[in-house]
């Protein structure tokens, strides 16, 4: 943890923060998927560029960060998430578990923050050395 630029995290996790609001009320799940290219790309940008160090756990702790936040709205607005996401409603009816809603999207917010960490922090590195080999 040493090392590590925690206001840089903060700040690019908010990019996790405003997605999470828009796919409350306007970004369905068919789009999201590019939204979330888009910002994965641009942030192992500004990792590498801003980062002296540690590019990888730069990129996890981000995508850690835009979990926790995109998991809580989803949660913290449960009916307005379900309200606009009804083919995200028929997938946790059909759901064999027995857990709630809720308790399900904090599993896979959980799961998908660790997957898009370790694809971020891939791509940091990959951006790192290419910014690095340029300058």
């Amino acid at each position: 943890m040493k090392n590590l630029k925690w206001n840089l995290i903060l700040k690019l996790s908010m990019f996790g923060l405003a997605i999470a609001i828009a796919t409350l009320y306007w970004i369905s799940s068919s789009i999201e998927p590019y939204f979330w290219l888009a910002i994965l790309l641009i942030c192992a940008y500004l990792i590498a560029k801003f980062s002296e160090s540690k590019p990888f756990l730069h990129g996890f702790f981000v995508c850690i960060l835009n979990s926790v936040w995109v998991t809580s709205a989803h949660i913290i607005f449960f009916g307005t998430y379900i309200a606009h996401h009804p083919e995200q409603a028929a997938m946790m009816q059909s759901n064999p578990m027995p857990v709630s809603h809720k308790t399900l999207m904090l599993i896979t917010g959980a799961l998908i923050g660790i997957i898009t960490g370790l694809i971020l922090g891939l791509f940091s590195v990959i951006a790192n050395k290419i910014i690095k080999k340029k300058g």
